[in-house]
């Protein structure tokens, strides 16, 4: 798989509307297991315990918008998804605009963009926009109109194991739970797409390798409580791999000790071939 067969795959799945649960995260593993065919796709039930964590309620949303007095659509998440605070629950509401601003979301700091917000564990709605917008609109009354649904259904994640020589694992991960965000998000899945090709177009391979794309956090902690005395019988190193789709410096966070094998492995490539890189 080349760059440019990832970029191809970015852009089909750049308009997916995703969170931690639902329909958009289902599609996206859907889309890239036509790529990998031997990935396997699990379900978790909503109310499911996870170490002290629970599987939340799975979200799923078909419009939302704001529009003023004469119909006109100031935001809409058909235009795009990231005007809707993620996990909003339903709302048909007309309110006057000093009373839409206490729902509405801005970046201060960066008035031209529509920042990312999430209510994935307290139920409430609301909007984004770019602060400039927010401050163009005229006094009078907007309709806010969310058509959502919060219900018992699960949690949904993939993992695909290549089995190598041996049965030590090295461990790879990213995330499949933002909306339409190229960098902080689909970089990485993709990428984890060419590196599984890669990896099982070879003539042997000394370890097994387990890929594993899943939502964000709750995700995380839902792969170990099913997996940990598997991965700690048998993992070796592990790489989580997000935000790289940019042409700016490599970098990498370290492990809690810094001196793990994947650490080593990690700096030692990156003094060759990318000696700039930030840590």
């Amino acid at each position: 798989m080349d760059g440019q067969e990832m970029y191809r795959l970015a852009e089909k799945l750049f308009p997916i509307n995703r969170s931690l649960t639902g329909d958009g995260v289902r599609e996206t593993l859907k889309i890239i297991s036509e790529h990998l065919p031997q990935l396997r796709i699990h379900e978790v039930a909503s109310g499911t315990q996870v170490f002290d964590w629970e599987v939340p309620k799975e979200w799923n949303v078909r419009d939302a918008f704001i529009a003023d007095e004469q119909g006109n659509l100031i935001v809409s998440f058909k235009k795009c998804n990231l005007h809707l605070v993620c996990y909003s629950t339903p709302v048909d509401r007309v309110v006057s605009l000093e009373e839409l601003k206490k729902y509405v979301y801005v970046q201060p700091d960066q008035p031209d963009l529509i920042p990312y917000v999430t209510s994935y564990y307290r139920e409430r709605f609301g909007f984004c926009m770019s602060k400039n917008q927010l401050d163009s609109l005229q006094p009078g009354n907007y309709r806010m109109f969310i058509d959502s649904e919060l219900k018992a259904g699960s949690l949904t994640y993939a993992d695909l194991v290549i089995p190598g020589e041996t049965g030590e694992e090295v461990f790879f991960s990213s995330y499949v739970c933002h909306p339409s965000m190229a960098n902080n998000e689909l970089s990485g899945p993709c990428v984890l797409v060419g590196l599984a090709k890669w990896l099982m177009s070879l003539a042997s391979r000394r370890y097994t390798y387990r890929l594993v794309l899943i939502p964000e956090t709750i995700g995380s902690i839902t792969y170990l409580s099913r997996n940990l005395a598997e991965l700690k019988k048998n993992m070796v190193a592990g790489f989580n791999v997000t935000c790289v789709g940019t042409d700016g410096v490599y970098s990498y966070i370290a492990s809690r000790y810094g001196n793990n094998l994947a650490d080593r492995v990690l700096t030692n490539v990156l003094s060759f071939h990318a000696p700039d890189y930030r840590s």
